[in-house]
């Protein structure tokens, strides 16, 4: 146990400690190579240019932090290569802006990868090939979703560290130890990212960071056994990421309410809307992360059996209208 323990602190403290050091090279690096994100009034309503490679230096930090202590289960091989793979793809449409048809071409082939590797759901509810179909189109929503709440300052920082602290207590709760590890990794490159991406950001995760990121929370739910203590625990990761969906599901509504495609960039994100209201950036952020902590919260007591499938649901269908109603009233 104490050796397990001392894994998890090593990982944890290389990842931050090495995200603080490389951080301002990356950021310099942005900056010398003009790979900035420039306000447009619109969406980006930064007031100066910001360079956006952060998701460089998270990758870094966590491949730092899992070095010394590296487990040898394959699937988490395949997760760190896959999440690679999506920060390429994200290190592309950084300097070159990929059409949406051309990033979502990318998306699919990694997520095909994922899925050869076996990151399928672990449930006993479904079949095998509706457990395949569920899980190519959670991976391709969840790393979109990421992709789409990164517009402000520390946002999807915040909701993807608290996403990885519910997922590692998870994690922890089937003695998955691996997974883990893994996910402790990543928080400490988060948290020392966060630093330097906190209002007012100095630089942002990008595409690139958003892709890496968002990639690996689609995948992790993959290699946790949700039938375990209960047989709809495959809904659990879904209200862990509940911010990040929302607003895939509220972003698709109002964009087609008025008019717009899905795919174009619009100003309807939850977070401008609470700006627009007045709330300065730091209460965007705690009211993001509180919200992802609640619904953790209330993921895990279902979990474990303490709340029934008939409370469950239309507690979720509550919550998810008392946001609307809070964020677009």
């Amino acid at each position: 146990m104490h050796y397990a323990v001392c894994r998890h602190l090593v990982a944890f403290l290389v990842s931050v400690v090495s995200v603080l050091w490389l951080v301002p090279l990356v950021r310099k690096a942005a900056i010398k190579n003009r790979i900035l994100d420039v306000p447009d009034g619109g969406v980006k309503l930064h007031e100066v240019a910001v360079p956006h490679f952060g998701g460089v230096a998270v990758c870094l930090a966590l491949t730092a932090g899992l070095l010394p202590v590296f487990p040898s289960q394959t699937h988490l091989l395949w997760l760190y290569l896959g999440s690679l793979l999506l920060l390429f793809l994200g290190v592309v449409d950084d300097l070159h802006i990929l059409s949406a048809a051309k990033k979502f071409v990318g998306q699919l082939f990694v997520v095909f990868c994922f899925l050869l590797s076996g990151f399928v759901l672990k449930t006993s509810f479904f079949s095998s090939t509706v457990r395949i179909a569920i899980s190519g189109l959670w991976m391709l929503t969840v790393i979109n979703a990421f992709n789409l709440i990164d517009v402000m300052d520390g946002l999807a920082t915040t909701v993807a560290f608290c996403a990885c602290a519910a997922f590692c207590v998870c994690a922890f709760w089937v003695g998955n130890f691996e997974v883990t590890l893994f996910l402790v990794a990543l928080m400490g490159a988060l948290i020392g990212f966060f630093y330097y991406n906190k209002p007012p950001a100095s630089i942002y995760l990008g595409d690139a960071g958003a892709h890496f990121v968002g990639g690996i929370l689609a995948a992790v739910p993959m290699l946790i056994s949700w039938s375990e203590f209960n047989t709809f625990g495959f809904l659990v990761p879904a209200v862990i990421l509940g911010v990040a969906l929302a607003e895939v599901a509220t972003l698709i509504f109002l964009r087609l309410r008025a008019g717009i495609s899905p795919f174009a960039g619009s100003p309807h994100h939850f977070a401008i809307y609470l700006r627009n209201k007045g709330w300065s950036r730091m209460q965007v952020l705690a009211i993001a992360a509180a919200a992802t902590a609640i619904l953790s919260l209330f993921a895990f007591l279902f979990f474990l059996g303490y709340l029934f499938l008939f409370v469950f649901i239309p507690g979720l269908i509550l919550s998810f209208l008392l946001w609307c109603f809070f964020v677009f009233s």
